[in-house]
Parts: structure tokens; sequence; C-alpha cells
């Protein structure tokens, strides 16, 4: 599994899935969840509600799989990750949890390529090192990553572009 950095669109990728920083009403919202059901078109957000009438809201740390309508990927992973606020271990298992559920959601689906943006740093405010860190150390950690070929984490900004290439060279 070969793990790369890259500082783009996540919108704009060419991969088999890119994965969403979703709210749990996978409604759309903003920063990277907008412009994925922007751009993704209304299949992405039929898709969406059709997930929601079967089981609800999607909780924190947990993922689901739609088309990716219009974008140049297959799939979107959903998953939701955890607002900061106090932090604590409980958030940084959540953010975990995001990865985790979307390296299986891939899995299951049979993703060679994923693309993952930086869930949670937003305006969720999860410290940026420490999301980089957990992100990198899960998917370098992943049990079932043989199935994987490539895991890109996709940088909107300059800083989380320098600390992913940073810990990524470690």
């Amino acid at each position: 599994m070969i793990l790369k950095v890259i500082q783009a669109d996540i919108t704009a990728i060419e991969v088999d899935a890119i994965v969403n920083a979703a709210n749990s009403s996978l409604l759309g919202g903003s920063g990277v969840d907008g412009a994925i059901h922007r751009k993704g078109g209304i299949q992405i957000l039929e898709a969406c509600k059709a997930i929601l009438a079967k089981q609800g809201k999607c909780k924190v740390g947990e993922a689901v799989i739609t088309t990716a309508g219009n974008l140049p990927s297959k799939y979107v992973i959903h998953t939701v990750g955890p607002v900061w606020n106090q932090g604590g271990i409980e958030k940084e298992q959540l953010l975990t949890n995001c990865y985790l559920n979307s390296m299986n959601m891939a899995i299951e689906n049979e993703i060679k390529t994923i693309g993952f943006p930086n869930i949670s740093t937003g305006i969720y405010k999860f410290p940026k090192e420490l999301a980089a860190k957990i992100a990198i150390e899960t998917v370098r950690s992943f049990v079932d990553s043989s199935k994987l070929q490539e895991v890109m984490f996709v940088c909107f900004d300059l800083e989380n572009f320098e600390l992913y290439k940073k810990l990524l060279k470690q």
C-alpha cells in the first residue's frame, strides 16, 4: 500500500473513493462536506437521504458509502468526525474510528485507491498535528491494507500539507 500526500481539492482527484468529512445528517454542510455535495450533485444527496431513511443519522466515527455522482471518483465514503471542544482520549478514538471504518468500507467495496481529507480539522477544531498523526498511524497499522493499493491524504491548505509531508517522512 502506497501512502502519499497532495495539496488539492478532494472533489477533483481521480481515485476509486474519496472520504467526506460529513455531519451526522449526511445532508451536506460547510467545508469539504459542502463542496462534495455541491460538485457531486443530486445523486449524492438522494443516496444520503436513502441511508437516513434506512438507518437514521450517522454516528460520530461511523462510515457509510454512496455514489460519487458527478465527481471523478466512483464512491464517496461519508464519515462523521468528532468535534474537539476540550478534546481528550475519547475524541482521539472517535477520529481513529473514522479512518478505520472508512478503510473497512473501502475493503468491503473492493476499492483500491482512496483519498482522505483532513477530518475534523476545520470547523470541528481538532488540532491539526494530532489529527495528522492519528490519520497516518491508523492507516499505516490497518490490518487489511494488502487490498488497498494507494491511500492519499488530500490537504486543501498548506499547513496540513506540510504537516503530512513531515510526518510521512518519519
